[in-house]
């Protein structure tokens, strides 16, 4: 009974946390602006089904994708095992679902292959960010805590899966040599082969495995539950934000940009002042994006849900040629200056306080306008991410408000207001090229 009640307080200690926490995410989320994404709903599941779930996008790099398959696969399949052992932990039993027999070995069995192709694929990704060293994974913004970040998280999916091999090998020489409590059941291909040949070598007793047994089991579960706590703080909070964030995605062509609808309205009063003005409009105080709020809470979705996997920028013209644009830095900045916003509101008991900052002072203009609006970015993102949208909103408020548009674009602005075209000569000598040719 000790022993489940422990359970049954640590389980809870830890929901209570993982709840608060994803209370906190929720809330920074709907600080941003309304927008409708409610619209075809059937086109929005298969969205999801497609590339959340079926991991569509990945598969344009064939290797880290069955490697990444690998560990979404047991991340939500082992799981299942997860459900037994919290109904073992409350109710004080030992593989409570071995009932369902054949197909609870062949489970089981299938749960020790995912978890080994779990352990191995961790490595593999640890080899290419520390050993091979891909480009990707050494830009500047991945140091700090970034890179830590990434490196704790497999480390830990390392030893978790470890621990569930040792667990299993324990409780199958239990089983063999007919142990109290330790009924026949489960299939365990892989830890028999792994584990089970070192713990007879080492001839440990009954006693001995009984230990090791239970200190795997809790440490098990004690390591989901903080890993679980630790989702939140972490990029890899994408394995829950994913779902949601492809469902929402946006639907428009790619190469359709978003009107500025207060724009549009106060453009036609402006060209038709009898037009009756619209019930309840207000007049815009300001355009484009200064700081998190002024951004839609599909933009702080995406922030939250972005791996930090670094396929925009390596898919990003710019970047490639050198210039200072990473859009997965856009995104970090994002979330870093949302969780800014959400620190200052709790300190401050639910409110706001200015504090001098905001969302362009992580980005800075350089970045903002050497992004060519190409997509390649939204393309790349296995997750349907889009940093350009931010990009070009910040840039809006930067003409708008500051008319702190580069020279190029202001003498662009500048024609195009005086000469009806982007070009520096009069609309009519337009066509002063065609008096030389023959008629």
């Amino acid at each position: 009974m000790i022993a489940q009640i422990l359970f049954v307080v640590i389980s809870g200690i830890a929901t209570y946390f993982f709840a608060k926490n994803l209370g906190k995410i929720r809330r920074n989320i709907l600080l941003g602006k309304d927008i409708d994404l409610s619209d075809n709903a059937a086109l929005r599941w298969k969205t999801m089904l497609k590339v959340a779930f079926g991991q569509t996008k990945m598969a344009a790099r064939p290797v880290p994708f069955v490697l990444h398959f690998i560990v979404y696969a047991g991340f939500i399949l082992i799981n299942i095992e997860v459900l037994e052992i919290l109904i073992d932990g409350i109710f004080g039993t030992h593989r409570a679902l071995s009932f369902l027999g054949g197909i609870y070995n062949v489970a089981i069995g299938f749960f020790e292959v995912l978890a080994f192709g779990v352990l191995v694929a961790c490595i593999f990704f640890l080899s290419r960010r520390y050993i091979l060293k891909l480009a990707r994974f050494q830009s500047p913004e991945l140091k700090g805590f970034a890179n830590q970040d990434a490196a704790t998280i497999l480390f830990v999916e390392i030893i978790l899966m470890a621990a569930l091999l040792k667990m299993n090998a324990a409780d199958q020489l239990l089983q063999a040599r007919g142990a109290e409590h330790y009924t026949q059941a489960g299939s365990f291909p892989i830890s028999s082969w792994l584990v089970v040949p070192i713990f007879e070598a080492l001839q440990f007793s009954d006693g001995m495995l009984v230990f090791i047994e239970r200190a795997a089991w809790w440490f098990h579960i004690i390591g989901i539950f903080i890993f679980m706590n630790y989702l939140p703080f972490s990029k890899h909070f994408h394995v829950i934000l994913a779902f949601p964030n492809t469902y929402y995605s946006n639907l428009k062509a790619k190469g359709e940009l978003n009107n500025m609808a207060s724009v549009t309205q106060e453009v036609k009063l402006m060209l038709d002042p009898s037009a009756p003005t619209p019930e309840g409009y207000q007049a815009p105080t300001s355009f484009g994006v200064k700081d998190v709020t002024d951004l839609t809470w599909k933009n702080l979705m995406d922030a939250y849900s972005c791996t930090e996997c670094g396929r925009c920028t390596s898919n990003c013209p710019q970047n490639q040629t050198g210039k200072l644009l990473s859009p997965r830095k856009i995104m970090m900045d994002t979330r870093d200056r949302l969780e800014e916003v959400g620190k200052n509101i709790d300190a401050n008991g639910g409110t706001f306080v200015a504090d001098n900052k905001n969302l362009h002072n992580y980005i800075s203009e350089e970045e903002l306008w050497a992004c060519n609006t190409c997509n390649a970015c939204v393309e790349a993102c296995p997750i349907n991410i889009n940093p350009m949208e931010i990009i070009v909103e910040m840039r809006r408020y930067k003409v708008m408000e500051e008319s702190a548009a580069p020279a190029s674009i202001n003498s662009m602005f500048s024609n195009m207001e005086n000469n009806q075209a982007p070009w520096q000569f009069s609309p009519m000598d337009r066509a002063n090229w065609t008096q030389d040719l023959n008629a």
